[in-house]
């Protein structure tokens, strides 16, 4: 299944990623079906931001709540590599509910999509549109 990602979406998350550096920038991809219209930046909250993440609490409650009331769905979840690799890490794999999810992971220059499923991440192309 191929995802559709907004080009505003992928301009975000490549700035978000370079402006959070040396710590993982993260938040929440909503859309509807396999359109993802909009990432909604949320504070890593981990105490260690450099090598996790951890998203806000209440952006989630909020993201949710908005869904339930008629707002965008939340599609899934995003986070930055800031020295690693654009695939999943051993704690991403650990840590990830198995529940479908679509994730982004973002490097310097890349972004990769990855559905969280009962197998474990599997990786999802992707292409571009406008806006």
């Amino acid at each position: 299944m191929k995802i559709e990602v907004s080009s505003n979406v992928v301009s975000m998350l490549l700035g978000e990623a370079q402006a959070a550096y040396p710590s993982e920038c993260c938040g929440i991809l909503l859309g509807t079906g396999a359109r993802i219209v909009e990432a909604r930046a949320a504070r890593n909250v981990h105490d260690a931001p450099e090598q996790h993440f951890e998203i806000d609490p209440q952006a989630l409650v909020d993201a949710h709540r908005a869904a339930r009331q008629g707002g965008l769905q939340v599609l899934g979840y995003y986070h930055s590599h800031p020295n690693g690799l654009a695939r999943p890490s051993s704690t991403d794999r650990a840590q990830a509910a198995r529940d479908g999810s679509v994730w982004a992971i973002i490097t310097a220059d890349r972004i990769t999509l990855w559905r969280s499923g009962d197998a474990g991440f599997e990786a999802l192309p992707y292409e571009v549109a406008p806006r």
